[in-house]
């Protein structure tokens, strides 16, 4: 413990933060059947490792989408934010209806030791208000990424942030599988200095993309949302 101590005060001592990137936050965009999409997360949910929205995970979303919806797009995202901060923004969002959320939260809970039974409970909570408050169809998770792989972090601290990151990861794609109205991106992509950003612990544009193209997948695959206009992406 002492160990794990001293690192992560040093981490976060050495660490030089990344700006969020500039880019619109909201807007409509595309031709086709309307589709009405949130993302709601963590500064990976806003693109930090990039420099505008182009190449972050919603810029690379939406251009996969563009071509077969009308997309009316918003993103709710902050750097640091963890499940129970998401929670207290759904108080502050404008009641409207979205076809697609996806959530990106989970690393700044295992970060910050939330305990898996508290962020657990969180989750549940944050994924029951988004259907009911939004009267979303579809809520798209984005499981966590394996942090045990993010070059800033030295070892120890970096495998045991990875087992439990892993661990929380199992518990959300099982509270996912007992829901018809979720579903789960798995990650499976190996991170190294060649595809994460300058900080070693941000993904870079090729990760986003490749986030980008799972979700693009799931939403163009399911007729409920595009009323059977999707395809491949």
């Amino acid at each position: 413990m002492p160990v794990l101590l001293g690192q992560a005060i040093m981490v976060r001592r050495t660490y030089t933060a990344l700006p969020e990137p500039t880019g619109a936050r909201a807007g409509t965009v595309g031709a086709g059947p309307p589709l009405r999409l949130l993302i709601i997360g963590d500064s990976s949910a806003a693109g930090v490792g990039v420099a505008t929205q182009d190449d972050a995970l919603l810029g690379q979303l939406i251009a996969r989408l563009k071509g077969h919806a009308t997309v009316h797009y918003v993103l709710v995202a902050q750097t640091g934010a963890r499940t129970g901060d998401a929670l207290g923004w759904l108080d502050d969002l404008a009641a409207a209806r979205y076809d697609v959320v996806i959530t990106a939260l989970g690393v700044n809970d295992v970060t910050k030791a939330v305990s898996l039974r508290r962020w657990l409970r969180q989750q549940t909570t944050l994924i029951d208000r988004i259907t009911t408050q939004f009267q979303t169809g579809r809520v798209i998770i984005s499981g966590l990424p394996p942090i045990g792989q993010f070059p800033l972090l030295p070892q120890p601290l970096r495998w045991v942030l990875g087992r439990q990151a892993a661990r929380f990861d199992r518990h959300l794609h099982r509270i996912a599988a007992e829901r018809r109205d979720c579903v789960t991106l798995r990650f499976n992509m190996g991170l190294d200095e060649t595809n994460m950003s300058a900080d070693g612990y941000h993904p870079g544009p090729v990760v986003y993309a490749r986030w980008a193209e799972e979700a693009a997948r799931v939403i163009l695959a399911d007729p409920d949302l595009l009323d059977g206009a999707g395809g491949a992406p």
